[in-house]
């Protein structure tokens, strides 16, 4: 027998290979199940990552359910993964109930962070405020210890916390810290994240065009990297931000894509955001049915998912939209619903939105005390959004208005005018500025009507024409950038004491009649509105104002010319057409008041931006007084005697605005008569470029037309760029600044969604794909000082009109370069009459005729030709006047 020591060695001896072996049979599954986790980690990250959700869900499920008994940080890892996919779909009580049931011990270090961070931000959600704070500072601790990767998620987080408690600028110093750690970890998910999290606070603070360059540095992240999720979020965030800058068409596009996108990833969050936000653009743009299905969808969403949030703004919405068709009863309780869970939030930004609601309800109940105290209330809040301000401000005024206390009513409007410039004001580009004008289109409406009904026709006249060419005016240096309403000319008696640090409208003071004298003919001044249009007529001698047929009846009539102006059907030849029906609606009102033979300024609005006015149709049976001109036909043309194109009997040009008109300088033609010289011409001639593919083949007269304009200046005095020199970077680098008259011959694009990406077609610059295109946005860059600038391309006189500013593209584009006039086409122009226009056009500048003119000479030989004499032919040209 052995002793016991050495039985006990012996027993160690003998237990010691076996225990070896226990060992290494159970290690070995662990070590080789490691990197097989990490394996399935990764891949589960990667997909979350790339957005598809449903797929991540199961591959962490997967993942957790094999490996979360070979080691515990391997389950929480694997866990903290599913709670993110159920935070990224909004299901923040269920990403909860899953942190809390984990079994094992908790998770320490970044795992530990990771929990706390996403319990934080579901409690904020949720808006359990005092838990997400213990939270968050639990995490931030933690991270004082370590630099953790996830820390950067916890100042996110700290920051999505100070938003939902308004605390604006702290929200954004976090953000930015955020960012700024992000990029130091070289970390692209989290950089697209925190630009994300840039433009949700530009969003809240009304900045909407940096909201959307924040959403655009974040797609541009994404796109690249794959990470679908995020490219989704920020094109919604897009579509919302081009929407509240007045771009509805464009707005709504993106919004639809981005839900369509939120839809099939199963990010049920976003889905209820983007169903709520295309419900808004369509009750804006009144599809109030549909709006008021949309709502009811993103509310039962938000309910399934269990997101306070978005509840809360599905009732609203609601309540909004149940007031406009006149259920009242429902408003009410959407209101109260709404207003009661923000309270219970002490969310203020929440409660102004169910307020204005009442108090709207209030009115319509004429319960005008109730009313007044609540549009007050919110105009006055701290938390309310600006444009919600001058929504609550024009209620107010309307409400005055009906309650007949007509002097506190017009203040009312120039306050909330004063509201909406002041915004439009902090906007930082003009790309922005364009579309925002919409968003104030319904004030000036009110406030126009309101000032034709009190009599006061001139001063409406001031403020109409204040809203018009604005950006315009403002690059051409007309108008000072910046808050664009000076201290009201009430004195301090009138004004009560919430009005005295209030500005009002004090429209710079204009002589429309004076103006009409500079610019040497009669101005047509058009405001299309809701329930009334207005034309006022402004002679040398006389202002006088005219009430039109509503917008809507306006701009359907134009639709319709317009389709038949494109159709095979001579307008002519039509017995009873819109043509018109047009004529009677815009110019008979004015009839008395033009001189054959006159120049006139068109200053349009809305559709009438597209409509060309020398079309319309004047029946000769009722202008007995109409003395035969050489202008009408010869009994030769096959149009019906009994009618004629309006450009048989005036001059026309369009204009912008009377302020612009106001600002021109003596045309150089009107002074030749009294110099024995002509001034210098100089000519810059870009066209018959290289195809740079087959959308835009050769131009088969473009040669032939750019002989014919050049044979019109001394060969001294020009500069040719054609064929393969015909690039952008040829007009771009040629200081175009030097010449005094421009022109093109190529193909033209019209971008309707972006119109300063509108562009004139020349030859291929470089290897780029679209360095082919002279854009509008680079045109605008380059100072001119151009007499004339003529664009011989198709649609180059823009295709989308643009609140206040009319038609922007190519034509918008040069005068805001500073072209005294342009001449551009509403419509695909044929090479064939563009080319003989063009030739006849010059003939009559070489005679000293005027742009306007010679131009309308032109077509008129078209007119009275077999060939060319349908409108399609010669009327798709127009001239655009900045200066005379």
């Amino acid at each position: 027998m052995l002793p016991p020591v050495q039985q006990l060695d012996d027993r160690i001896w003998v237990r010691g290979p076996t225990l070896f072996l226990l060992i290494f049979a159970i290690c070995l599954p662990a070590c080789v199940r490691r990197p097989e986790a990490q394996a399935t980690f990764d891949h589960a990250m990667s997909t979350f990552q790339h957005g598809d959700m449903e797929t991540a869900a199961k591959e962490a499920e997967t993942g957790y359910r094999l490996f979360h008994e070979v080691d515990g940080d391997w389950g929480w890892r694997f866990t903290i993964l599913r709670a993110k996919i159920l935070r990224w779909r909004g299901a923040n009580d269920a990403m909860l109930n899953l942190l809390s049931s984990q079994s094992g011990p908790l998770p320490s270090g970044a795992l530990a962070v990771e929990k706390q961070r996403l319990e934080s931000v579901a409690y904020v959600s949720l808006r359990r405020f005092p838990e997400a704070e213990r939270g968050l500072a639990q995490a931030e601790s933690l991270c004082t210890v370590s630099d953790y990767p996830s820390c950067t998620d916890v100042i996110r987080a700290r920051g999505i916390l100070a938003m939902s408690l308004s605390n604006y600028r702290e929200a954004r110093r976090q953000f930015a810290l955020a960012l700024a750690s992000a990029r130091s970890r070289s970390d692209k998910f989290l950089e697209a994240n925190a630009s994300l999290d840039l433009s949700w606070w530009a969003d809240r603070q009304a900045y909407f065009d940096e909201a959307l360059e924040w959403a655009d540095v974040a797609r541009r992240i994404a796109v690249p990297q794959g990470f679908d999720g995020i490219a989704q979020t920020a094109l919604g965030n897009e579509g919302w931000a081009y929407y509240k800058l007045g771009d509805t068409e464009r707005g709504r596009q993106s919004t639809i894509e981005a839900w369509k996108e939120a839809k099939k990833h199963g990010d049920q969050d976003d889905e209820v955001k983007w169903l709520t936000n295309a419900g808004l653009i369509d009750m804006d743009a009144g599809n109030l049915s549909d709006a008021e299905s949309t709502f009811h969808s993103a509310l039962d969403l938000a309910i399934r998912i269990k997101s306070r949030e978005d509840i809360i703004n599905s009732l609203i919405v609601l309540a909004f939209i149940s007031e406009q068709i006149n259920k009242l009863d429902d408003a009410k309780r959407y209101a109260d619903e709404a207003l009661a869970m923000a309270q219970a939030d002490k969310n203020g930004r929440d409660q102004v939105y169910p307020r204005l609601v009442q108090g709207r309800l209030a009115a319509r109940l004429h319960d005008n005390t109730t009313a007044e105290n609540t549009f007050r209330e919110v105009a006055q809040s701290p938390d309310c959004p600006v444009f919600l301000k001058w929504e609550a401000e024009r209620s107010l005024a309307r409400l005055y208005e009906d309650e007949s206390q007509l002097d506190s009513a017009g203040r009312e409007y120039q306050i909330a005018l004063t509201s909406f410039e002041t915004a439009r004001s902090e906007l930082k580009h003009e790309d922005s500025r364009l579309p925002f004008l919409r968003n104030a289109a319904r004030i000036y409406d009110d406030y126009i009507h309101f000032l034709v009904a009190q009599g006061k026709s001139a001063e409406a006249l001031q403020v109409a024409d204040f809203s018009r060419g604005r950006t315009l005016a403002e690059g051409l240096g007309l108008l000072q950038k910046g808050p664009a309403f000076n201290p009201n000319r009430m004195s301090d008696q009138e004004k009560n004491p919430r009005e005295k640090n209030a500005q009002g409208m004090n429209v710079q003071a204009m002589d429309p009649q004076a103006v009409a004298r500079r610019a040497g003919g009669t101005i047509l001044f058009y405001w299309l509105g809701e329930k009334h249009s207005y034309l006022w007529t402004v002679t040398p001698q006389t202002t006088s104002l005219s009430t039109l047929p509503p917008g809507s009846q306006i701009d359907a009539a134009v639709q319709r010319y317009r389709e038949a102006l494109a159709g095979p059907q001579d307008v002519l030849s039509s017995a009873d057409s819109d043509g018109q029906s047009l004529y009677r609606m815009l110019i008979a009102p004015a009839h008395t008041l033009l001189k054959k033979d006159a120049k006139v300024f068109i200053i349009p609005d809305g559709s009438l931006n597209n409509l060309n006015f020398e079309t319309l149709l004047v029946s000769d049976s009722k202008l007995p007084e109409a003395k035969p001109t050489e202008a009408q036909l010869p009994a030769t043309t096959p149009s019906s005697p009994s009618l004629h194109s309006w450009i048989e009997d005036v001059t026309i040009a369009n204009a912008s605005s009377l302020r612009i008109l106001g600002a021109s300088r003596p045309n150089e033609n009107a002074n030749r008569n009294n110099n024995k010289e002509k001034p210098t011409r100089t000519l810059l001639l870009v066209g018959n470029s290289i195809a740079p593919n087959d959308k835009y083949p050769q131009l088969p007269q473009a040669a032939a037309q750019m002989q014919s304009v050049a044979r019109h200046f001394p060969a001294a005095e020009e500069t040719i760029f054609t064929q393969q020199a015909a690039t952008p970077s040829a007009y771009l680098e040629g200081n175009p600044e030097r010449f005094s008259y421009i022109h093109f011959v190529a193909h033209g694009t019209a971008s309707r969604l972006s119109p300063l990406d509108s562009a004139i077609v020349l030859s291929k610059a470089s290897a780029e794909d679209d360095s082919f295109k002279l854009y509008a946005r680079d045109i605008i860059r380059h100072p001119l000082r151009a007499n004339l600038v003529t664009i011989s391309a198709c649609y180059s006189a823009g295709e989308r009109s643009y609140s206040g500013e009319g038609l922007v593209g190519l034509s918008w584009a040069f005068l805001r370069a500073g072209a005294h006039n342009v001449i551009a086409a509403l419509w695909d122009a044929s090479d064939v009459s563009t080319q003989l226009l063009m030739d006849k056009f010059y003939d009559e500048l070489d005679r000293g005729a005027s742009p306007d003119a010679a131009l309308r000479a032109a077509k008129l030989s078209l007119l009275r030709s077999r060939a060319f004499h349908n409108p399609f032919y010669w009327a798709p040209f127009q001239l655009y006047a900045r200066l005379n």
